[in-house]
């Protein structure tokens, strides 16, 4: 890196220094040959003094100074063109130290930022750049130790039950059964998310565009869910607005999206809560909200919930809290449509909302 910076920093110098240099020094010769020699001439004659040895001294003495002169702006235009690109050029060759470190998976480190100038500014954008891939290797490596976990878990119980039932240690007995069962639901379910999840990632080359009437889809997934919201004792409340429930979509994957949110709702409204449904037409086209009561997510885990596998409570049970897939296909799905998702969130209320191109 080094030799690198070195043969850019004398680039650079031999760029700005000596074509400049050169060219002022030639122009200055030529002047003095061409202008100030003749004019020097004009003047002999007109005192009718003999110029002859008289001008060679002038223009003997004219280039000798002019090469002292040019000999000693070069030197002081070398050193503070070496000062100055050698400033211009620390930063950049940090951050091709710092491109290294990230290339080994160092995703700590940052350039300094010393200027407001444009490598200032590249500085900064290398900077979030930075920032970016190290939350995405830190979801990364949250995602794959989860997926391990959700993995581990049901196969351990599996395993310990099959050998205590080829043992002997224990009977089969219907509630035996019924827990294998269960376990074996549970991997089907996580294989499941991971094929939603990476059918989403592809919804945008396969999207059936319709004219849908929210309300009506909206209505419909309802109609599915009220018993459970009944069960735990939970309202609903929906508002459409006349100018804001229709939008071109395909009617599968809008669906799905809402129903992961609607899934949410479900699982994080408490018994006694409230769950409401509004739409607005907004400068992205329709908006809709999905609000629900119940205890708010911090604001450092706020904007990562639409991530794949992220939950705020990391201790909660997959059981209550799902795999955290979830909201990262409605992601998906809504941004394939060229819409997109938002969360807010306070100390009592949650709210997902979807927008998407009317």
């Amino acid at each position: 890196m080094a030799l690198i910076r070195e043969r850019l920093l004398w680039k650079l110098l031999l760029i700005n220094v000596v074509p400049v240099i050169a060219v002022t020094i030639l122009v200055i010769w030529l002047a003095i040959d061409k202008l100030a020699a003749g004019y020097f001439m004009a003047l002999m004659k007109k005192y009718e003094i003999s110029p002859t040895d008289i001008h060679q001294m002038f223009l003997t003495s004219i280039h000798y100074y002019l090469l002292w002169a040019s000999a000693a702006a070069l030197l002081v235009a070398f050193v503070l063109s070496y000062l100055l690109t050698r400033r211009v050029l620390k930063p950049l060759a940090q951050m091709n130290a710092i491109t290294r470190d990230l290339a080994a998976g160092n995703y700590g480190v940052r350039a300094e930022i010393v200027t407001r100038d444009e490598v200032g500014q590249l500085g900064h954008s290398f900077n979030r750049m930075a920032d970016s891939l190290e939350r995405i290797e830190r979801l990364r490596k949250n995602m794959v130790a989860d997926v391990a976990h959700e993995l581990r878990t049901p196969l351990t119980n599996l395993r310990g039950y099959l050998e205590a039932l080829t043992d002997g240690v224990i009977t089969p007995s219907p509630e035996t059964l019924r827990m294998l069962q269960g376990e074996t639901l549970r991997l089907v379910r996580l294989v499941d998310n991971l094929q939603q999840l990476a059918r989403a990632d592809a919804a945008r080359e396969y999207l059936k565009r319709e004219k849908l009437v929210v309300s009506e889809q909206i209505g419909e997934l309802l109609g599915l869910y009220r018993p459970e919201f009944q069960e735990k004792g939970i309202r609903l409340e929906t508002r459409f607005a006349g100018d804001a429930d229709l939008v071109v979509a395909d009617r599968d994957k809008l669906l799905q999206a809402v129903r992961n949110i609607l899934d949410n709702c479900l699982k994080f409204t408490p018994e006694k809560g409230l769950v409401s449904i509004t739409s607005h037409r907004c400068e992205g086209g329709i908006e809709v909200r999905f609000c629900n009561t119940g205890p708010g997510i911090s604001a450092d885990d706020l904007p990562f919930i639409f991530e794949r596998f992220f939950r705020a409570d990391r201790s909660r049970s997959r059981d209550v809290g799902g795999a955290g897939i979830g909201l990262a296909i409605t992601r998906e799905l809504i941004e394939a449509h060229g819409g997109k998702v938002a969360a807010e969130s306070s100390a009592t209320e949650t709210c997902i909302s979807i927008t998407m191109p009317a």
